[in-house]
């Protein structure tokens, strides 16, 4: 089979694989339809993930359909179309008991970082019973596969852990897929203003569109100026951090109000300053989460029912065969305006 494979830090090529086997009776082997690119890839790339070793199989989001399932798979069978969720649980260790999928004891983010992706035509899913979603009929498959991932991710580590709420005051930096994935679901709870900030104005027209009440260019607005103008001279009630670089975390420290809560979604590389001689003593909270997609059910049944329409995160469609050149484009998204892009086995 084809599959895209990490080869260390700022290498990677297309590759003839084996084709995945059935390892234990958990397990189901899923043929990719649809797959995508997400920021954690390039994080990857970047060396940023030590976990990743070179030679793995990149990728963990899709949809597709089950091709075989272990001895010890109920919920699905062959032939089930199925949501692939980036996050593997078992269901039954402390962690998942606990609703902390994420830290499963024998899954948590393992696709396309400690075992083989879904960036190929076919992938092996351990615990396929509590790690698949099957597609509700008629479902728009691309839509869906944003569910993989960035809409849970925005929602849970964005939304949730930033406790947004009716008539606050919400800043979301980063206007990129996981930032307008928190965007969308943050509108589930009314804040009165969700002000976003990104240096690229496209994102940020796009931004507008999808429900921003104002929108900052960080590299010509003094953000924290017009934010404070916005709020009274209070700051923002949520400030959610969704890029991972040292800027956008200090500037989310600078945004929040006294009581509030910063949430940082970012992947973060390298280390970044905590100014506690000014945070001591503003009784805010600072949360940090690997989703766990816990939410990827009620998810469903809000997509399915037209509430959001995560398809317009979409702007790129590629062939696998050109999975160099989707990711070229996703990695030059300030000049190619790529949001999202869907990859089709």
């Amino acid at each position: 089979m084809k599959a895209l494979v990490y080869r260390g830090p700022g290498q990677k090529a297309l590759e003839d694989r084996p084709r995945p086997e059935l390892a234990d009776a958990g397990d189901a082997i899923v043929r990719v339809t649809r797959t995508t690119i997400c920021g954690t890839d390039l994080h990857i790339l970047k060396g940023d993930v030590t976990t990743c070793a070179p030679g793995r199989v990149l990728g963990h989001e899709g949809v597709g359909v089950v091709e075989a399932v272990g001895s010890g798979v109920s919920a699905f069978r062959p032939g089930d179309r199925v949501l692939i969720s980036c996050i593997t649980s078992c269901g039954r260790c402390d962690y998942c008991r606990r609703g902390m999928y994420s830290h499963c004891a024998t899954g948590g983010w393992i696709l396309g970082n400690k075992i083989d992706g879904t960036q190929a035509e076919y992938v092996r899913v351990p615990h396929a019973d509590t790690s698949l979603y099957p597609l509700p009929a008629g479902a728009d498959e691309e839509a869906l596969v944003m569910l993989s991932d960035i809409l849970p991710t925005g929602f849970e580590c964005g939304v949730l852990n930033g406790k947004v709420q009716p008539g606050g005051t919400v800043a979301i930096v980063g206007a990129g897929p996981i930032g307008l994935a928190a965007l969308l679901t943050a509108q589930f709870y009314s804040p009165a203003e969700i002000v976003m900030i990104d240096l690229d104005d496209n994102r940020l027209e796009v931004a507008t569109r999808f429900g921003a009440t104002r929108t900052l260019n960080s590299g010509r607005a003094d953000v924290l100026d017009e934010v404070r103008k916005l709020t009274h001279g209070r700051g923002v009630d949520t400030a959610i951090e969704a890029v991972g670089v040292p800027a956008t975390f200090l500037l989310c420290q600078d945004l929040v109000a006294p009581g509030g809560v910063i949430a940082n979604v970012g992947v973060h590389g390298t280390k970044v300053d905590l100014h506690l001689e000014t945070l001591w003593s503003r009784n805010i909270a600072i949360t940090t989460r690997l989703v766990d997609t816990a939410t990827t059910p009620m998810l469903l049944k809000v997509v399915s029912s037209g509430k959001i329409d995560p398809a317009r995160l979409i702007t790129h469609r590629f062939a696998l065969a050109d999975i160099l050149e989707a990711y070229d484009t996703f990695g030059r998204a300030a000049e190619t305006g790529a949001l999202k892009v869907i990859i089709e086995t």
